[in-house]
């Protein structure tokens, strides 16, 4: 009896699982039991698919810490029956699992490919099969017994993304998902074209989950206008022990000194304050305008090319594994997961 490659699929929810129920014309759950009558032709990779479906499915816009908790322990549970995972997810926060996903899953040497649709798996000219049927390859493709993609993953519409270096960028296309600050692990045309030199090798050690986060993280956009009051409120009232600072350009703010010497006190409190660009492409550099320079004396991290989901979840990581700041700091410009620049 010839091994077959397993794939465990596990569905979270979001459209792509999503068919019209021929009653009541509403979408509804599809059933995975299903599968192959909706999709033949995965038949003919010989894999075995197993399936994990949450109950009830959700929407990416409701999930939360413990869904990324559950996520990892799945993963774990059926990680030596399984050659790869295959998560089928709501794109709109498909950046922030995958990024969270990839400091959990702590000596990953398996594919877990994320991936989704803007259409629903029943609708005709859904991108959902296409999708789903490669987000399988990839999840399979092996060479010399190895795991081709050892990390986590996003593959939508062609590409296959780091999972921590991708952002979503397009609410309409089928092509939702850019890596701005990272080039593709693989372009799917004809055939697969893996970019191999960008892809992280196989450390064949144990894998190990982390399964708690730090929730008293926050996010703060910088704007025109934006007023001592809001920002005071954000760093003292909110409750936060860590901040992703979203700047402008590259690594700027106000160099207002009322918002300065807000920002030092933070620091000075023990606050851990990370500087991201909105930009998506690029990379903050606090040294190259005196504005930068200002957020650089007050105590402010350089989150260099982070994205801001990969900032927050990191954060998010680090602060629960660590409780000694200065190892954070450290740890905050040092690539664990290969989601930083260095």
């Amino acid at each position: 009896m010839i091994d077959q490659t397993s794939i465990l699929i596990i569905y979270t929810g979001g459209t792509i699982g999503m068919i019209k129920d021929e009653k009541s014309g509403t979408l509804i759950p599809f059933n995975f039991n299903g599968i192959y009558e909706q999709i033949p032709v995965l038949r003919r990779f010989h894999y075995q698919l197993g399936f994990h479906c949450f109950d009830p499915p959700l929407d990416s816009s409701d999930i939360h810490v413990e869904d990324w908790a559950g996520l990892a322990t799945i993963i774990e549970k059926n990680y030596e029956s399984f050659d790869g995972f295959v998560i089928l997810h709501g794109s709109d926060t498909m950046a922030y699992t995958a990024s969270a996903l990839s400091f959990m899953l702590e000596n990953l040497n398996k594919p877990v490919i994320l991936t989704g649709s803007q259409l629903p798996l029943g609708e005709l000219r859904s991108d959902g099969r296409e999708n789903f049927i490669t987000a399988i390859e990839i999840a399979a493709a092996k060479e010399d017994e190895t795991p081709v993609v050892p990390e986590v993953c996003i593959y939508f519409e062609n590409y296959l993304l780091r999972g921590n270096r991708t952002v979503k960028y397009n609410a309409e296309n089928f092509n939702a998902f850019a890596s701005p600050n990272y080039p593709e692990l693989a372009e799917v045309g004809i055939s697969i074209k893996y970019n191999k030199a960008n892809i992280l090798k196989p450390n064949f050690k144990k894998l190990k989950i982390h399964t708690h986060f730090n929730r008293r993280v926050g996010i703060l956009k910088m704007f025109p206008g934006i007023t001592p009051e809001f920002v005071e409120c954000v760093l003292f009232k909110s409750g936060l022990e860590a901040l992703v600072l979203e700047t402008f350009g590259g690594g700027n703010a106000l160099s207002d000194h009322w918002f300065l010497d807000l920002i030092a006190k933070a620091v000075t409190m023990g606050m851990i304050i990370i500087n991201v660009s909105q930009c998506m492409t690029g990379t903050v550099e606090q040294g190259k305008y005196k504005t930068g320079i200002g957020l650089g004396k007050a105590g402010i991290i350089s989150g260099k090319d982070l994205t801001t989901e990969a900032a927050l979840t990191k954060l998010m990581y680090l602060t629960d594994k660590f409780n000694n700041p200065l190892v954070v700091k450290n740890m905050i410009q040092t690539s664990i997961r290969g989601e930083i620049t260095v």
